[in-house]
């Protein structure tokens, strides 16, 4: 390689519009994003991918297309691109390459991308991610602080679009406040079952209000995990005995070709939401 490879920051990788070109193959879109958030120029992304700036100026204005695997190999080194990123392109991980082996953890496959210690700390974030979704999905007990009051978290993007909101298309499972299950989890968190069964029931009510393409579930199994879907982007974190899952470290986690969790955590919402009774 005739150059030194482009740096971009982690962040701009786990951008949706990025991931999207990645996936797409659309080099031209890649190359459009790598000017925009590091400022490197048509000759200087050329040089670091060991293309003349013709080629590259072509390429960014769609008269050429890359089609050869070495050379998505070479833009892909070029711009110093995360595995996570190799990966939406089709190509093996750096591990991989210097290994010769498919090493299947998540250094290899980083669907994890941030860690934080609890709700709060990826507030920020994840109404981030609500404001540009198109879909959002919740997996809670009760969804009061996420979603079932004025203030909660994402329920601004929930209303109406004539009530300034998105129209987004919403699921909402709830813990179904008559069922074992709830009992069993109010005993965990210190809390009296009516205590916690008015809760779901005020977040199902409250919820019925914002009309629109939102949908809410009762589930009856004892609540594992709480999860946060917008689009291909979850925030995961767990409920467990003597604490509430606000309270629980909070993984964002991305989906990627070959990855399991993205996956897994989707199916997990798909099953618990083909047994649940919808309420709203």
């Amino acid at each position: 390689m005739s150059g030194t490879a482009i740096e971009l920051e982690p962040r701009a990788w786990e951008r949706a519009d990025v991931r999207q070109a990645l996936r797409a193959r659309n080099i031209g879109a890649v190359f459009r994003h790598v000017q925009q958030y590091s400022g490197a120029s048509q000759a200087r992304i050329g040089a670091a991918v060991d293309l003349s700036q013709g080629r590259v100026n072509e390429i960014i204005h769609g008269r050429r297309e890359v089609s050869r695997l070495d050379v998505y190999e070479r833009i892909a080194d070029g711009l110093n691109m995360p595995d996570d990123a190799r990966h939406l392109l089709g190509l093996a991980a750096s591990r991989e390459k210097r290994t010769g082996g498919a090493a299947f953890d998540l250094a290899a496959f980083p669907e994890v991308v941030r860690v934080y210690s609890s709700q709060s700390a990826s507030r920020t974030e994840i109404r981030q991610h609500a404001a540009a979704a198109q879909e959002l999905d919740v997996l809670a007990v009760r969804g009061l602080g996420l979603i079932g009051l004025n203030d909660s978290l994402l329920r601004e993007f929930c209303l109406p679009t004539e009530e300034g909101g998105r129209g987004l298309s919403v699921r909402v499972l709830l813990l179904d406040p008559e069922s074992p299950a709830l009992v069993r989890r109010a005993a965990e968190i210190g809390e009296s079952a009516e205590s916690l069964a008015g809760g779901v029931r005020l977040a199902e009510a409250r919820l019925r209000e914002l009309r629109g393409n939102v949908a809410v579930y009762r589930y009856r199994q004892l609540p594992t995990w709480r999860v946060i879907r917008t689009d291909a982007t979850m925030f995961v974190s767990t409920f467990d005995v003597g604490w509430e899952g606000h309270e629980s470290a909070m993984y964002k986690v991305m989906e990627t070709p070959h990855g399991p969790l993205y996956r897994g955590f989707r199916r997990m919402f798909e099953a618990l939401l083909d047994g649940a009774e919808r309420t709203v």
